[in-house]
């Protein structure tokens, strides 16, 4: 298992310090509650690390009677990114005689950042390459491992330890995120890698370390501590309120465009504040003009079998019978059966058009406009 403790300029928070540096002072004064996405993380980090050293044939402690979160696609993830890892060791292999693994490998990079420090996941040193692996649990956003600077401090930290010793001159750096079927593969030179570290990580890391700078909002608030009282933040989402939403047609075209661009980050601020008030509430402060209150719930039964006996008992069937559903099913029956029996019974309907950035990967759906301009 990695090393316990924190870093105040975590590896893992770098995208928000390095774009807000005063945040990771203010970050401080916020207590670390946890959630339940982060302890479902760190269980399958743990599969991961026994699963990849089974693999390796490194002898390990099976981690999963101690396990909270550990469930049948857990271990799906855990195995692939086991196989992963040791086909990128197979493959370097094949043009290297003595490729090195490190599993779960603290690294330092506090020539560069103040007390900065971390745990990389793996590294795979061969061919004067340094591969950096990281997985990633979560399924809500699609993590890229280009310019990463989670994996460029991650990097540095372990040309500390290993430059000298096996002279690297490239850098590659992976994320595999299973739950989001990414795998992202970023590489860079060692010389461009230690450029950045130098001309722009260790002015803001030392802005940060000392709670200076500007303030400043953009996708790397929602992991922020102090995400919900931020004025920064505030003024910012606040301003994009002021446009009139009630008049989108007095709005022109390049208006909408960045409405849509920023409409996401000023919902989620908005929540970020209805639940933080909630639950300073909940803890007994009161907000001038609002209070708290039960809401609704729906019935439930206290025991489904003293139900079921007693409806059982007055002659009638207290249960239904339905068709598993699609996930259900090819749990069932495996994906290769699954597919064999049922394929000729499976569509997948088409999506509700959704607008999204030009950077995201799907194609773009042809629409009543661009079918007729095909015809002509």
């Amino acid at each position: 298992m990695p090393p316990k403790g924190h870093a105040i300029l975590s590896a893992s928070s770098s995208e928000r310090w390095l774009n807000c540096p005063p945040s990771a002072r203010l970050c401080e004064a916020y207590e670390d509650k946890g959630s339940d996405y982060a302890a479902e993380g760190s269980d399958c980090h743990a599969l991961c690390e026994f699963r990849l050293k089974q693999a390796l044939g490194i002898p390990a402690e099976s981690p999963i009677e101690n396990l909270s979160w550990y469930n049948e696609e857990m271990e799906e993830c855990a195995a692939g990114y086991a196989t992963y890892v040791t086909e990128l060791l197979t493959a370097a292999k094949q043009t290297c005689s003595d490729p090195v693994v490190m599993i779960e490998q603290r690294v330092d990079f506090s020539h560069w950042v103040q007390d900065g420090f971390g745990t990389a996941d793996c590294i795979l040193i061969a061919d004067g390459t340094l591969n950096i692996c990281d997985y990633k649990h979560g399924k809500g956003v699609e993590v890229s491992a280009e310019w990463n600077p989670q994996m460029m401090l991650y990097a540095l930290g372990a040309l500390e330890i290993f430059d000298g010793i096996y002279d690297i001159d490239t850098v590659r750096m992976t994320i595999y995120q299973p739950r989001k079927s990414n795998i992202s593969i970023f590489e860079m030179s060692k010389d461009a890698l230690l450029e950045w570290a130098d001309t722009e990580l260790t002015q803001k890391a030392q802005l940060a370390y000392e709670g200076q700078g500007n303030f400043s909002c953009g996708e790397w608030c929602r992991f922020c501590k102090a995400k919900a009282e931020c004025r920064e933040r505030a003024e910012t989402n606040l301003a994009l309120a002021r446009y009139d939403f009630e008049k989108p047609a007095l709005l022109d075209d390049d208006e909408i465009a960045d409405i849509l661009g920023k409409v996401d980050a000023l919902t989620a601020w908005a929540a970020d504040v209805k639940e933080y008030a909630l639950q300073q509430a909940v803890s007994g402060k009161e907000w001038s003009g609002w209070k708290l209150v039960e809401g609704r719930s729906n019935r439930k039964y206290t025991s489904e079998a003293f139900v079921a006996a007693a409806v059982e008992s007055a002659g009638f069937d207290p249960y239904e019978r339905k068709v598993l559903g699609i996930t259900a099913m090819q749990k069932l029956l495996g994906k290769s059966r699954f597919d064999e029996l049922l394929a000729p019974y499976i569509k997948k309907p088409q999506g509700k058009p959704t607008l999204v950035p030009e950077s995201d990967k799907r194609p773009a759906m042809n629409t009543a406009k661009s079918d007729f301009m095909e015809e002509f």
